[in-house]
């Protein structure tokens, strides 16, 4: 069965046109900055993307609605394509600071070495490709000399692809509802549905989610946060992106206080979006009796004592106070995936933290949190589903052949066909993803020096594919480009939950008759 490329073609289409509008919105802000050289480099890549996107949405207007294999390849397809051509306002400011063509009312700025790392194209798309995947990886050396401008765009792109670009487009674009809206909104791997309608759904998220990045700026803002860094901290923070405008992170600030409240924020972005809902309504019940976001909050304070004893015993940090917070910090932003950091991780060849507590952070990447929400990783369902559906396979060996079984996951009860359908696709999940995984831990052992010790190279190379952000000092600007292409496949790959991927990959294999 062959995938229709003018439904592909189409439903890309639309999506490039629903993020240009992004870039059309940014314009306001760096006027609003008086970065006024700005505004020309989110113009053109705002009329490069909408020039894109209407060509390919008019020329296969007629295509019929998505099947889940059209959907499939759409999203990876359209992923990969808003990464790269997301680049364009980090490539052309750059540019428009180093040729500075304008006169000194649109006060260009100096060039500096952080920005100018944007004049290399890879790093651009690095850079975009980290932001939407909202993984938070950065090539900015120094994120303090960028313009407000790359500040916004930066939280801006991270912002909405927490959600997820298909999330935005039904939201704009929306055709009414139908199918062919919800079989896209499930390849973005989501299922959840508040209403039965689609579209209602996907505007009932976009109000929840509002709704919280406005409370986390509220919160940060109380914390003692200024306002510039609250609202790019709000933003990245409840969409569990981990982008900051220092190069400290939150580390930066040295406040106990705004680490404490940053917790929360982070929690908030990692419970499903129907929970929140329910919560809003005031069915406050579900915190506890929802089963992912039980395992949430059991998940984190388990991962986080366990932190706070490793760094304990290495005698890390001076007091248990700081130890604690250090610990309940980093792990809730390894394992909600949101990748703001409180306190050195690793030097790159320089050993900060041990191996063990490396490790431990990696598994709590590794897991992520709940499905339906903003993180990346697994998701705790899957792990949920894999060591149940484990011991209940190998229970099946104790059962006669005829006996009737069922597999209870929180409050549902599976049939046989069931549970192996859903055993079958975590194990699938899980084993592209360790694949994935293993090919980019051994490209970059191959171009990184022998200095690097492997934990750390494992510890990047999850944090791009579960879409972190925490880095143990080998991800920058000086990591060499086979590094960073790699990571940047990674980061692709984790954000559409591999299956996608795959899709498109086995798509495009057959189209090439490959597999002869």
């Amino acid at each position: 069965m062959r995938v229709d490329t003018h439904t592909v073609g189409r439903d890309v289409g639309r999506i490039v046109q629903a993020v240009s509008l992004m870039m059309a919105v940014s314009v306001l802000v760096a006027a609003a900055n008086a970065e006024f050289y700005a505004v020309p480099a989110f113009l053109i890549s705002a009329a490069v993307m909408a020039g894109i996107g209407t060509a390919l949405a008019r020329r296969y207007r007629d295509a019929a609605p998505p099947e889940k294999r059209e959907a499939m390849v759409t999203a990876a397809t359209a992923w990969l394509v808003i990464g790269v051509l997301g680049g364009l306002p980090f490539l052309l400011i750059a540019w428009t600071i180093q040729i500075d063509p304008f006169p000194a009312w649109a006060n260009t700025p100096p060039m500096d070495d952080t920005t100018a790392v944007f004049l290399r194209p890879l790093d651009a798309v690095f850079e975009s490709m980290s932001g939407f995947t909202g993984t938070g990886l950065t090539m900015a050396a120094v994120e303090e000399k960028l313009p407000r401008s790359l500040h916004w765009w930066r939280s801006f792109i991270e912002w909405v692809g927490g959600v997820g670009v298909i999330v935005l487009t039904v939201a704009i674009l929306r055709r009414g509802g139908g199918s062919g809206s919800y079989t896209l909104y499930e390849s973005e791997a989501r299922s959840e549905k508040i209403h039965p309608s689609i579209v209602t759904t996907v505007r009932e998220i976009w109000k929840i989610f509002v709704g919280l990045t406005l409370g986390s700026i509220a919160l940060f803002l109380l914390a003692g946060m200024p306002l510039w860094d609250a609202i790019n901290h709000g933003m990245t923070g409840i969409a569990t992106g981990g982008f900051s405008v220092h190069a400290d992170s939150i580390g930066h600030y040295g406040s106990p206080l705004i680490e404490y409240a940053t917790v929360p924020i982070m929690v908030a972005g990692s419970i499903a979006f129907p929970v929140h809902y329910l919560i809003f309504r005031g069915e406050l019940r579900n915190f506890y009796a929802d089963l992912q976001t039980r395992w949430v909050f059991i998940w984190f304070t388990v991962g986080s004592l366990a932190l706070t004893a490793v760094l304990y015993a290495n005698g890390q940090y001076d007091t248990v106070e700081e130890t604690f917070r250090i610990g309940l910090f980093q792990f809730v932003s390894a394992t909600s995936n949101t990748g703001f950091g409180s306190a050195t991780i690793g030097g790159g060849t320089e050993q900060v933290w041990s191996a063990g507590a490396t490790l431990l952070a990696c598994l709590g990447m590794l897991t992520g949190a709940a499905a339906g929400s903003t993180v990346s990783g697994l998701k705790l369902i899957r792990v949920i589903t894999l060591v149940r559906g484990t011991v209940w396979q190998v229970r099946d060996i104790f059962y006669p052949p005829d006996a009737i079984r069922y597999l209870r996951i929180g409050e549902r009860r599976l049939s046989e066909e069931q549970a192996q359908r859903e055993y079958t696709e975590a194990t699938v999940v899980f084993v592209l993803w360790i694949t994935f995984l293993a090919i980019g831990v051994a490209v970059l052992l191959r171009v990184l020096s022998p200095a690097h010790p492997l934990e750390y190279v494992i510890f990047d190379v999850m944090s791009a594919q579960s879409n972190v952000g925490l880095d143990s000092g080998i991800t920058g600007p000086t990591l060499p480009d086979a590094a960073k292409a790699m990571l940047i496949v990674n980061m692709w790959v984790g954000r559409l939950e591999i299956i996608p991927v795959a899709v498109l990959l086995g798509t495009v294999f057959q189209r090439f008759n490959m597999y002869r």
